[in-house]
């Protein structure tokens, strides 16, 4: 696997229109996670378009955020068309937003394999990675009525993330065993988590999937008819003058629902496989998981910016509150996050009452402005 894999005759569509609450006050909703430099120098969005090049070329690759952000994404990445920058006039969920995206290349390019990704993931293995994706391409190309996941193999019982049960080997691509499908489970509790990762038959699902966008039309003119017919109208108006008035008007009017209820849990079991690997994925969705992406053992600090620590174990302290100095001492298991005008200061399983703080936040007049 040590030559360079091919340029790939597929697209590529990033997604990354989401706000990332789990990652304030770094991530508001003006200037979402995925947008912020927060590794070597760069945004998790542009990591994940370097993972593509140069074997995607720019015209095939496709950004999918809101109709707010597109300036940023073109700041950022100059080199995608303008016209393959996609802004959602309002959020929907991922149902609209998945389906509109296969629209849009289905109109072109109905029969050949697209990998879906999203922007705030890091990765260690990335010329792993592509080569997996070229395996992923060339199964799909003979198989275009096919979803294909690509499962990561766990590396101990996340209880956080999905999990997807893999049934027989069916088929090897460029040294890639290729799996039946069998079921899924997001989020399981510990327990289940541990059975999941002592068995040998379940893998993470980072949510990454290979398929012809024409197939998952098709899906969508099965299980969702309304959304299906909105999205014809989409695609036929796309790259016309009166676009993005018909985009304003219908994308509003799409059920709110997210992709996995409205078209994979109703999917045949044998409409999908999955390829197992480990390309050293990590989604940093939250200060947890962004510390842990980082850190190379387990109790080791991850700092950002002007910081100062003593004595202090398994801490991320990241500050970007512009000359002050941030200094701990004796300090364990802490995120400590200093902006411009905010200090976060809490444990580091604290997650879930960050987003519950975000949302309190923008029902408060007084606290409103720092969401």
């Amino acid at each position: 696997m040590a030559h360079s894999p091919k340029k790939l005759n597929m697209k590529a569509v990033i997604f990354a229109g989401g706000i990332g609450t789990r990652l304030w006050p770094l991530s508001r909703e003006q200037t979402p996670k995925q947008f912020e430099k927060m590794i070597n120098g760069k945004s998790t969005l542009q990591l994940t378009i370097d993972r593509l090049r140069p074997e995607f070329p720019w015209e095939n690759i496709y950004i999918s955020t809101g109709k707010r952000y597109k300036n940023i994404v073109a700041k950022q990445l100059p080199q995608i068309p303008a016209k393959n920058i996609i802004g959602e006039p309002v959020r929907r969920d991922l149902a609209g937003a998945v389906g509109y995206m296969s629209a849009i290349v289905a109109k072109k390019s109905p029969d050949d394999p697209f990998v879906i990704l999203w922007s705030d993931h890091v990765m260690e293995k990335v010329a792993k990675f592509k080569h997996i994706l070229q395996a992923g391409g060339e199964f799909i190309s003979k198989n275009k009525n096919k979803f294909l996941f690509l499962g990561h193999k766990p590396r101990f019982a996340n209880q956080n993330l999905g999990w997807i049960e893999m049934g027989k080997q069916i088929e090897k691509i460029n040294g890639f065993a290729i799996h039946k499908f069998k079921s899924w489970k997001y989020r399981p509790n510990i327990q289940l988590a541990r059975q999941f990762y002592k068995s040998g038959h379940h893998v993470w699902n980072p949510g990454y999937w290979v398929v012809t966008p024409g197939f998952v039309l098709e899906q969508y003119k099965k299980f969702m008819p309304q959304m299906y017919k909105k999205l014809l109208n989409l695609q036929t108006s796309f790259g016309t003058s009166t676009h993005e008035a018909e985009l304003e008007k219908v994308y509003p009017t799409f059920e709110k629902i997210s992709f996995d209820d409205a078209i994979l849990e109703k999917l045949e079991q044998d409409k999908a496989v999955v390829l197992p690997a480990d390309f050293g994925w990590a989604d940093v969705g939250t200060w947890q998981a962004l510390k842990e992406a980082q850190q190379k053992g387990i109790k080791d600090n991850v700092t950002k910016g002007e910081v100062y620590l003593e004595g202090c174990e398994d801490c991320l302290v990241h500050n970007q509150g512009g000359k002050q100095l941030v200094v701990g001492a004796d300090l364990s298991e802490l995120v400590i996050v200093n902006t411009k005008d905010v200090l976060l200061v809490c444990s580091k399983e604290s997650m879930k009452t960050i987003k519950t703080i975000v949302s309190k936040f923008k029902e408060n007049k007084k606290y409103k402005k720092y969401t």
